[in-house]
């Protein structure tokens, strides 16, 4: 027998954007919150640089949506990037009154700004190198103490509940969500008025990556299997400098660290950037990433190095507080001398096709985030725009919500179906697959990609989601399995997207089609079924 619990609001996932929205909507719907882990874990607790916002008297609007268009390639969506930074100092204000400890100029009250690579000024506002953990934490604390807030840690979320599943007559819409709970593991069914998906990106799609294990592309492919439309997926961000440590699981050194004047090296100490662009360390991610796999491929070498040791050792301290002391416990003193880096996936610039409130193509569901596509990274997201994409698209989508509020659901949903399946004898082959998967994409559909190399790919996905829909169909399902399975959606969308792409933009870049074309379109994919 499956659990039923009823909310007005059902949000999966618990970082800036799903917290925002609880937030915003706790006063007059009651809302429930569900987290795969503990609900401080999740990719805004890892985000360290700050929120990119027009907050000079020095900077303008126009400045900062003309550097988001220069970052994408062309490829954005003007309209949605205009109303990002329109609302992005309200957005600013909104976290200071929620309490976020933003930093500031010694003992003034002037907030300090950072530059970071793409940017034309300083904009962005931070919380020393910890921005995510301090927003994450302030949210975190005041939705706690929200009395119609309720957590649901440890929740696996499956898949999308749609009338159309249900055989309900008239329009399509979202009415709740079935969960795996990792306590008993129990499949529990929330009923929902509205349903939002901030489950993040999908990162975890690739071998090596800054984002936790929880950023296996859930929310996209359960949208997917729902109905919607996806966009973009090719355009997957690899942050150009991560510590290269095996102990350290690729753990990201901030954009800013380059912005304050940290140089990229050799192994013989020479600097290598100006050969591919003229803003050398502050050229956008890609040109970066691009560069460093460049320069190990040419060498045969397993990393490059980060160097910021010319600078006075307490503004390293002062301004990377975390980073140093990270750094310091695996030998590395970047007080001292360069840090061994490498580039790893790190931002999911596709996703779910929204509108302006972050609604989908399927009524009362919302995806906000890294799981949303919103038109506002284009081909390459710039600097910091993430976490303030989070905060202006939960907020609209909260007035949306609060406007459109209907009456309960009186829909009767069925407990989930385990009358077939059998506990699975057999779990090294998902262990087998999730390691086969992420080793062939990043072998075929990363940094440098090439026809042959994603039809390889292609073979080998279509093979391995055959596999895994036949254990899903035959097997008890585990935290596990349902991983594998969104993610081998994930990638194959990827895939897809990256074969249609007959040119480079961006993030993404192909050898045999190694120019720009004069005019483009973002990449949107159709389901021709659900299930």
């Amino acid at each position: 027998m499956s659990r039923h619990y009823k909310y007005d609001i059902v949000i999966i996932g618990a970082g800036a954007a799903g917290l925002t929205l609880a937030l915003e909507l706790a006063d007059q719907h009651r809302v429930a919150i569900l987290t795969k882990a503990d609900i401080r874990e999740g990719s805004t607790l890892y985000a360290q640089g700050g929120v990119a916002a027009v907050l000079s008297d020095k900077d303008t609007i126009d400045s900062h949506i003309d550097d988001t268009i220069d970052a994408g390639v062309e490829l954005g969506d003007p309209d949605a990037i205009r109303f990002t930074v329109e609302h992005s100092k309200e957005s600013i204000d909104w976290l200071i009154d929620q309490g976020v400890p933003f930093t500031r100029y010694g003992e003034s009250e002037e907030y300090h700004l950072t530059k970071e690579g793409g940017h034309s000024h300083r904009r962005i506002i931070h919380s020393a190198d910890a921005t995510g953990l301090a927003i994450s934490k302030t949210l975190i604390k005041n939705a706690s103490k929200h009395p119609n807030i309720d957590f649901y840690p440890d929740r696996v979320a499956i898949d999308v509940i749609t009338t159309d599943k249900l055989g309900v007559d008239g329009p399509n819409r979202a009415v709740g969500v079935y969960a795996l709970n990792l306590d008993d593991d129990v499949i529990e069914v929330f009923h929902g008025q509205f349903i939002s998906l901030a489950c993040g990106g999908s990162s975890k799609v690739y071998l090596y990556t800054s984002n936790p294990d929880t950023a296996s592309g859930d929310g996209i492919a359960m949208a997917w299997r729902a109905g919607c439309r996806v966009a973009n997926m090719e355009f997957n961000q690899f942050h150009p400098t991560c510590l290269y440590d095996s102990k350290a699981k690729t753990f990201l050194i901030s954009e800013a660290v380059r912005g304050e004047g940290g140089k990229l090296l050799l192994p013989d100490g020479s600097q290598f950037m100006e050969k591919f662009d003229k803003r050398k360390e502050l050229a956008p991610r890609d040109i970066v990433a691009r560069a460093i796999d460049h320069e190990m491929k040419r060498l045969g070498i397993h990393h490059v190095l980060l160097d910021i040791s010319h600078k006075d050792p307490e503004f390293i301290k002062e301004h990377f507080p975390t980073i140093y002391k990270r750094c310091l416990e695996y030998g590395h003193d970047m007080t001292k001398g360069p840090i061994p880096v490498v580039p790893a996936a790190h931002y999911t610039c596709g996703g779910v096709v929204v509108n302006r409130h972050s609604a989908t193509d399927i009524a009362n569901l919302y995806a906000i985030g890294e799981t949303a596509y919103t038109g506002l990274h284009g081909a390459n997201r710039l600097a910091s725009n993430s976490l303030l994409e989070c905060i202006v698209f939960a907020r609209s989508a909260a007035r949306h919500i609060s406007e459109n509020k209907q009456k309960a659901n009186d829909i009767t949903i069925p407990d989930w179906d385990e009358s077939k399946v059998t506990n699975s004898d057999e779990d090294v082959v998902i262990t087998h697959n999730w390691q086969e998967l992420r080793r062939f994409m990043w072998d075929y559909v990363g940094i440098v990609r090439t026809d042959k190399r994603l039809l390889r790919a292609k073979h080998r996905v279509d093979l391995l989601q055959s596999e895994i829909q036949e254990f899903y169909t035959n097997y008890k399902v585990s935290n596990d399995l349902l991983e594998l399975r969104n993610l081998a959606v994930v990638a194959d969308l990827i895939i897809r997207s990256a074969m249609s792409r007959k040119e480079s933009r961006g993030l993404h870049f192909t050898l045999d089609y190694p120019n720009k074309l004069a005019t483009s379109t973002p990449t949107i994919l159709t389901p021709k079924n659900t299930d």
